[in-house]
């Protein structure tokens, strides 16, 4: 299992004991979940997406971060329709508190290695390009893709294989759940 330090003003690379686990969810960390994503945005809109993808069994990834038994951030990935072997990456989550300590960045990264793990050939997100640039994201324009949510350069793909998504004007849509927000 990994670990990361998670004190405040700590960088990834000096080591400390304060140490955070990231690990798959289990049955018994649903309501922490749903907590701490609903703490995150302005409504509990995310929260209650991650409950119905998980309850339509297309919450095809979830991980967390934990700190002492405590639930401190959450990645969640479910499937894409329009182009075969697609996740989309949403929500990312991080309580206030534990922000800017690189704890989503560890989270993304472990999230998108599952993501390989489990068999998906490209990930699409639709979030800050600055942030998920870092990641290797790239506007989703440049292979056609469009998102049904719009987004012009926010709506992002990164292939996992390498010339898996070809080029072509294609239209992106998320698990049906999305649209009930």
């Amino acid at each position: 299992m990994r670990r990361y330090p998670t004190r405040p003003n700590t960088r990834l690379d000096d080591l400390d004991t304060a140490m955070m686990e990231i690990r798959a969810e289990a049955p018994g960390d649903i309501a922490a979940i749903h907590a701490l994503v609903a703490a995150c945005f302005p409504t509990d809109a995310e929260a209650r997406l991650i409950d119905a993808l998980r309850a339509a069994g297309r919450l095809s990834l979830s991980l967390l971060a934990v700190e002492d038994g405590q639930v401190i951030g959450h990645i969640g990935f479910s499937p894409m329709t329009g182009l075969a072997g697609g996740l989309g990456l949403a929500p990312l989550a991080v309580q206030a508190n534990y922000r800017r300590r690189g704890i989503g960045a560890q989270l993304a990264r472990a999230g998108l290695a599952a993501c390989a793990d489990f068999g998906a050939r490209f990930v699409v997100v639709l979030g800050d390009p600055a942030y998920y640039g870092r990641f290797g994201f790239a506007p989703a324009s440049q292979w056609g893709l469009s998102g049904e949510y719009g987004g012009g350069d926010a709506f992002q793909a990164l292939e996992l294989i390498p010339g898996t998504i070809r080029h072509g004007v294609l239209l992106i849509r998320y698990a049906p759940e999305f649209a009930a927000l």
